[in-house]
């Protein structure tokens, strides 16, 4: 159940969680770059030291295996726990994890470029909301200022409990938003600090549905390795580059944007009633127009809910929603949601 508290510190002060589940991979050697950008939708070429992106990891076929973040370290130890020659660090979500680790296996050679799995030294959190610069600033012993103008995915090094962590800015919730990289063992210590400063303890499920009204899809919910990258609308979230070199699932991807598109890509549904995930979109005569996937019950917007809409369905348009025992009306809408 939604936290109104969690929820409205969220969206007007600030709220913290631990973001350790995810995984965490330090890539180093002299052929990290190109190892990276072989594999991934956008271009590592671009990236400078204390900048990100967000990308995927594409099958030969262009269907995802992860959606993940590229941090480039460029040697600068940033975190006390990644080492001195780190060149990237990737992080993915929890259930998209082993796949992207497979491919890693599969696809890097060691002699190369080295992956370390860095998931048990370092730890995850995340702190949302319009005040999280100002207290990152007291607590991580960085300039506050600065913090605010970074854009998306850079990150900064700063300090906290004597040893060093970064902070970077993620659009993840669609609020103001930061996760910070500490020693594993400090993360409870973090959290504690940051609630001294007046953040509020976000839970899972709020934190959900503040990932819903964002419209960013989640790896093992609204896309897997039967989803284009297009049709989850990941180059609408700049997760794809059009003018990089080659990469690995790339053919598919140029397919569809210089010639053709999708037949259903992720939108948004704003529902009179809640519906469960896997419910079928209905739209007049086509009982079979779309699909449902993550839903949410959110305390400003009702009952909404993420869905892979048939391209010809219109935003503005009125479907229904059916499953078994029950049916309600919906309006399709782009995303994120107003």
């Amino acid at each position: 159940m939604t936290s109104a508290d969690a929820y409205r510190a969220a969206r007007e002060g600030i709220a913290f969680i631990n973001r350790s589940d995810r995984v965490r991979m330090e890539f180093t050697g002299a052929h990290a770059l190109a190892t990276l950008n072989g594999l991934l939708t956008n271009d590592v070429t671009k990236l400078t030291p204390g900048t990100g992106q967000y990308a995927a990891a594409l099958t030969a076929k262009g269907k995802v295996i992860a959606d993940l973040r590229v941090f480039a370290v460029g040697g600068t130890q940033l975190t006390d726990a990644w080492t001195s020659t780190a060149t990237y660090v990737v992080d993915t979500g929890a259930a998209a994890a082993p796949g992207l680790l497979a491919m890693f296996k599969k696809y890097v050679n060691p002699r190369l470029t080295k992956v370390r799995n860095i998931s048990a030294e370092i730890g995850t959190v995340g702190v949302f909301g319009p005040a999280s610069a100002t207290a990152i600033a007291k607590v991580c012993d960085v300039d506050a200022t600065a913090l605010a103008a970074i854009g998306p995915y850079a990150h900064v090094a700063g300090m906290f409990g004597g040893a060093r962590c970064t902070v970077a800015r993620v659009p993840d919730l669609g609020v103001p938003g930061f996760d910070l990289f500490v020693k594993a063992d400090a993360v409870s210590a973090l959290g504690a600090a940051l609630k001294a400063e007046g953040a509020e303890p976000l839970d899972d499920a709020t934190a959900e549905v503040l990932r819903v009204e964002a419209g960013r899809p989640l790896w093992g919910t609204d896309m897997d390795e039967n989803t284009l990258a297009q049709e989850a609308a990941l180059d609408m979230i700049d997760g794809i580059s059009f003018d990089k070199g080659c990469y690995t699932g790339q053919e598919t991807v140029a397919r569809v944007h210089f010639r053709g598109h999708v037949n259903r890509t992720l939108r948004g549904l704003r529902c009179d009633a809640p519906s469960p995930s896997g419910a079928r979109v209905g739209f007049g005569e086509n009982l079979d127009a779309g699909t449902v996937r993550s839903v949410a019950l959110s305390p400003r917007l009702g009952a909404i809910a993420l869905a892979y809409v048939r391209r010809e369905v219109e935003n503005g348009a009125v479907v229904t929603v059916r499953w078994d025992g029950g049916e309600t009306q919906a309006t399709v809408t782009p995303l994120p949601f107003d």
